[in-house]
């Protein structure tokens, strides 16, 4: 999956394109990674940071239930990606509000607000 952001990359802003690993869910589930009742219940709501959950496609190209992992990221030279494209390897893309909402679990993901020590309680 293609992180990222597509004006950075319609206007050639960047040389490296961030991408993140797309697991098929059951091949998860059939590894011990993950259970399927977690993916039901958590990830599929959003609520497990550095999981992201795809439903499955029907369309010009199928593709099953997956989960991007934002845990897992890489880095790819602009013109790898692009001669991906020309291969006609594009499987497809995340629409809106999908693709924002994906945008915002990886700033979630990686963002955290450092505090030097927790407040002292009375009891």
């Amino acid at each position: 999956m293609v992180l990222t952001q597509a004006c950075d990359l319609v206007q050639a802003k960047s040389t490296k394109v961030l991408v993140a690993m797309i697991h098929v869910a059951r091949s998860l589930v059939e590894q011990n990674i993950l259970k399927a009742q977690t993916i039901r219940d958590q990830i599929r709501r959003g609520m497990v940071y550095g999981w992201y959950f795809l439903p499955a496609s029907s369309g010009a190209v199928e593709m099953p239930e997956s989960i991007i992992d934002l845990r897992d990221l890489h880095t790819v030279h602009r013109a790898t990606l692009q001669q991906l494209i020309a291969d006609g390897r594009r499987v497809g893309r995340l629409v809106t509000p999908y693709r924002e909402h994906l945008g915002q679990h990886l700033s979630v993901t990686y963002s955290r607000i450092g505090l030097p020590d927790p407040y002292e309680t009375q009891e």
